[in-house]
């Protein structure tokens, strides 16, 4: 598992400190695009809220099915969790749909009107579907808040098996580690997104990203690799406007 650093970790390389030479205006707008495109996943998030939570909502119903605590244990507990996490998930979605994001994000992590918030009921109700999806939510808002370690911290202990979800939250891992500037680790969870699951939507955009931190990163061949990808497999996605222009500077560099 990749760890994070402390903020205010700096690259050390003088590959990671390169600047990408302006050659023209085209290529220099793609280029000062390259850390712009990596950090996006919040607004993306905002977006597709609706598609995404009620995605994960449906995986915890379907592992709660498969559960291997007792009838009269764990049904009990489920009920007690859900219930408490109905109050914070409204401070979330309404957080994302962009009313007072800051403060009801940190309600939806903290709790309000008695209720527990996301970071406690990951706590108290470790090991059900509820405390499981209650770290993707803290994890979301955390990275929503800036703080990139938090949400790294609670992304990497949500699970899933489900098909969207997977991408999403590596993907969202992998944009708080470039978030502080570790960019190896970022392409690794980039990488990990969009082999996770394959389909039209994200799996371009992930190869883009990963692309694009490759090339800082100067693994040239792997960046171009994944570039034409997305412009043999994925040429109808957004990702691929961008795609020839960058590959030519790809191979110009090799």
């Amino acid at each position: 598992m990749a760890t994070y650093k402390k903020r205010g970790y700096k690259p050390k390389t003088q590959k990671e400190k390169e600047v990408v030479v302006e050659e023209s205006s085209t290529t220099a707008d793609v280029f000062n695009t390259l850390d712009e495109g990596a950090s996006k996943t919040e607004e993306w998030f905002v977006k597709n809220q609706k598609y995404i939570v009620g995605a994960i909502a449906a995986v915890a119903i379907v592992v709660l099915g498969y559960m291997g605590y007792s009838k009269f244990i764990a049904e009990p507990h489920q009920k007690e969790a859900m219930n408490d996490m109905y109050q914070a998930r409204t401070y979330f979605e309404e957080a994302a749909n962009g009313i007072s994001s800051d403060s009801l994000y940190n309600m939806a992590l903290n709790g309000g009107n008695g209720k527990f918030g996301m970071v406690d009921i990951a706590k108290e109700y470790s090991g059900t579907p509820a405390g499981n999806l209650a770290n993707y939510y803290a994890g979301i808002a955390y990275l929503n808040l800036k703080d990139y370690e938090k949400a790294i911290s609670h992304l990497q202990e949500f699970t899933s098996d489900a098909s969207i979800p997977g991408p999403i939250v590596k993907g969202a891992i992998g944009d708080a580690f470039v978030q502080l500037e570790q960019y190896k680790e970022g392409l690794d969870y980039y990488e990990k997104a969009f082999k996770a699951d394959v389909n039209n939507y994200t799996t371009p955009m992930f190869l883009m990203k990963a692309a694009r931190i490759a090339i800082r990163l100067d693994e040239n061949q792997k960046a171009l690799d994944y570039l034409k990808r997305i412009k043999n497999e994925f040429d109808s996605a957004t990702e691929a406007a961008q795609v020839d222009v960058l590959i030519g500077m790809v191979e110009a560099k090799l």
